[in-house]
């Protein structure tokens, strides 16, 4: 009996269990807000500050009023992680994944090239590609 349980625990250890943090509990909106200033105020220089506080206002306006429950916890979850990468320092350098980029809508990509330029032409390398 005991042989049989320490081998069903050693498969699902190897089978089941992985080396990812266990699942986060998601921010409520308005907590997950003053969370992502609180980081930009913390980690950010002030230049990258500005243009980031202006774009989270903007986006959390736009999604003030989401009725999908699957679109809201998509929202939630890509803001919580972007509050965990600014808190720990390891958003600089950092690519979108090409999942995430698939997924995206031609509107959202327009959007992420918007915001490309407008970081390009703040540090004065305007390009026009």
């Amino acid at each position: 009996m005991v042989r049989q349980s320490l081998v069903r625990l050693a498969s699902t250890a190897s089978h089941g269990a992985s080396l990812k943090p266990a699942p986060m509990a998601l921010l409520p909106p308005i907590p997950l807000y003053r969370r992502l200033f609180r980081a930009h105020r913390k980690h950010l220089p002030a230049e990258m500050r500005i243009l980031g506080d202006e774009y989270i206002k903007s986006e959390f306006r736009l999604h003030r009023n989401i009725d999908n429950p699957v679109h809201l916890i998509g929202f939630l979850t890509e803001w919580q992680l972007y509050a965990q990468k600014i808190e720990g320092n390891s958003w600089a350098g950092e690519k979108i994944e090409e999942g995430k980029l698939q997924k995206m809508s031609e509107e959202q990509i327009h959007q992420m090239y918007e915001l490309m330029q407008a970081i390009q032409k703040h540090r004065g390398g305007q390009s026009d590609t």
